[in-house]
């Protein structure tokens, strides 16, 4: 048995090897996430590489989802948001980076720090101009966007609740409603939406999941998640395909029960 929500992992050191790549695809990885902040485009192509010849292993489609990297600033372990005083979301790394992924047919584009509906407009009229024709998704991690959304989702195909730069937004206390608000948003649209970051940061490290981290993950899917991602956990943690199929069992039990609960 398969859970509808899609389980999305970002390839990373830990996971950016053909074996490990069989074994996450095999144990039912649907989206795999490159990080496009990290890595060159050689790397990027050999993964993609490993990713089709595994799905055909495994019998499975697993689509690639592109994570363009934005304007960001890195400042240690931690980054920010680089593009004020009137700088553009989609930098020029970005379009060299999207033109690598067009032509590398992948499946769906993230753009990180998007502030309005512009900035996915402009991403759509890039990569039609290439002749591509994948999906975008809109990183909502600005307080901007979020008081954008409405407009956002109405011209992309789907959206993706970064907390991790959304607590850099809003107090820490908001944020679980800041996620709920998204997902209503998009799921009246009919539009994909995504849940990510830290959503099982313990298995970097460790085999098994705290249980806020389990509860964590139903509750997104309870209430209306499409797909709940891995970035750390699958990126460079010890325990990637643990955590893939620990995310494939915690999904198909909030799916079972999900008709049970009436959520806020």
């Amino acid at each position: 048995m398969e859970p509808k929500t899609k389980i999305v992992a970002t390839i990373g050191p830990a996971s950016n090897n053909l074996e490990t790549i069989k074994e996450l695809i095999c144990h039912h990885l649907d989206i795999a996430r490159l990080n496009f902040s990290w890595d060159t485009h050689e790397g990027h192509k050999k993964v993609i590489g490993y990713i089709r010849e595994s799905s055909k292993v495994c019998n499975k489609n697993v689509l690639i989802l592109q994570d363009l990297s934005g304007p960001r600033e890195q400042e240690g372990a931690t980054h920010h948001f680089g593009g004020e005083n009137g700088g553009e979301v989609i930098t020029e790394k970005d379009k060299n980076d999207l033109y690598f992924g067009i032509e590398e047919k992948v499946d769906m584009i993230a753009l990180s720090f998007v502030g309005g509906a512009k900035d996915m407009i402009e991403l759509r009229n890039l990569i039609n101009d290439k002749g591509g024709n994948q999906k975008i998704i809109a990183k909502i991690e600005r307080k901007i966007a979020f008081e954008n959304l409405d407009s956002i989702l109405d011209v992309s195909d789907g959206v993706m609740v970064a907390r991790g730069d959304l607590g850099n937004e809003f107090p820490l206390e908001e944020i679980p409603f800041i996620q709920h608000k998204i997902i209503e948003a998009a799921n009246k649209k009919g539009k994909m939406v995504i849940v990510a970051t830290q959503m099982m940061l313990s298995m970097v490290n460790n085999p098994t999941p705290t249980r806020a981290e389990v509860s964590d993950i139903a509750y997104a899917i309870i209430d209306g998640a499409d797909a709940v991602m891995l970035s750390e956990e699958s990126a460079t943690g010890k325990y990637s395909v643990e955590a893939v199929t620990m995310m494939e069992k915690i999904a198909i039990a909030s799916e079972k029960h999900r008709s049970d609960i009436d959520i806020i």
